[in-house]
């Protein structure tokens, strides 16, 4: 049984937006107490669980978890093992996508150049059934490699009855292949998991982009002891509310405040977008992430490390990407019965 605690964390591999984590609500919500027991961060790919006083199994998650193609780790173990995220990735996380998506458009290319030559010329190739062995077998490869990640979606949707935009891909790729139609199911697979990389890249992007937003804020600040005067230098998280900080010269601002003490110009793009350093003299406002100029100066901090403006900005961003807006909130309402109903709809037509 799980050990009892407040919150458990784990990194889950595949969270990549908020299909993913409606996905993650529907089935870990029930063994948890409910889906506002969850908490999710898709820029590091992190579900947390709010613990009650009811114990549970850590084994049990996990196992939901891995039922709808994504994978867990309890982030102790993750942190254990990593750095960083991208360190903490071997090769298959990182590229595997990649890979196998260029794969899947290379296969097709050779392919569809076979088929082309064999039947003597391009209009002909797509008006010809007569292909070649080999040429069904890279249509089958590229078809292969392109539903890898999609497949294990698309049966845990059909086992649990769940119809969605992976079980409808893997349908009409087996029905190409079905009716013989190879060039229309290696296509298909080809352009979704193009698709799924492009979302997965622009995940990517915002990673780094947030990661470079959490790399303004310098590890530690020093400041003045409220005791007995003494300078000391800790981490930004042990800095008290109301200490008085010391900046340097060319230093990053490592918590938001109001100057004391000197004058200097702070470069502020980072938080307001201003191009040019605004001046600073006691009585202003200063932010935790942005940089001073030649001037050293005092100030009071105003706020910890985690209620800094710069840290609401990261909190506001990840948690915005694993919310959904009320227009995909209803489409995805809307398609739980739609779906069905066209598929049942669809299989009967072809049955008459």
């Amino acid at each position: 049984m799980g050990k009892m605690m407040d919150k458990l964390s784990f990194k889950i591999s595949g969270l990549d937006c908020a299909e993913e984590v409606a996905t993650l609500k529907r089935e870990i919500g029930p063994l948890v107490g409910g889906e506002e027991n969850l908490a999710f961060d898709i820029f590091n790919g992190k579900m947390t669980v709010l613990i009650s006083d009811e114990s549970f199994s850590v084994e049990t998650i996990l196992k939901a978890v891995s039922g709808t193609g994504m994978k867990a780790v309890p982030w102790d173990k993750f942190c254990q093992t990593c750095i960083s995220d991208d360190q903490g990735n071997n090769f298959r996380q990182k590229y595997g996508r990649s890979v196998l998506c260029a794969a899947s458009g290379l296969l097709l290319l050779i392919a569809f150049s076979i088929q082309t030559s064999h039947a003597g010329g391009v209009v002909k190739a797509f008006a010809s059934h007569d292909l070649p062995a080999v040429t069904v077998f890279f249509y089958f490869l590229s078809a292969l490699c392109g539903s890898w990640f999609i497949a294990p979606k698309a049966v845990y949707a059909a086992q649990n009855l769940r119809p969605d935009m992976n079980l409808l891909m893997m349908v009409a790729v087996l029905g190409a292949v079905g009716i013989g139609e190879w060039f229309e199911a290696a296509a298909v697979t080809f352009l979704f998991s193009l698709a799924m990389l492009l979302e997965s890249w622009s995940i990517g992007r915002a990673r780094n982009a947030i990661r470079k937003l959490m790399e303004l804020t310098p590890d530690t600040a020093r400041y003045i002891c409220p005791e007995d005067g003494d300078i000391m230098e800790k981490p930004v998280e042990e800095v008290p509310v109301g200490a008085v900080v010391l900046v340097r010269p060319g230093e990053k601002i490592p918590l938001d405040g109001k100057v004391t003490k000197g004058s200097t110009h702070v470069n502020q793009a980072p938080i307001t977008g201003e191009s040019l350093p605004v001046s600073k003299s006691p009585g202003d406002e200063v932010f935790a992430g942005t940089i001073n100029g030649s001037g050293a100066f005092e100030f009071k901090s105003t706020k910890a490390a985690g209620g800094t403006t710069l840290a609401r900005i990261i909190k506001m961003v990840e948690e915005a990407q694993s919310r959904r807006a009320p227009s995909e909130q209803w489409v995805e309402k809307f398609a739980r019965r739609y779906t069905p109903a066209m598929m049942l709809f669809a299989l009967l037509v072809a049955l008459a």
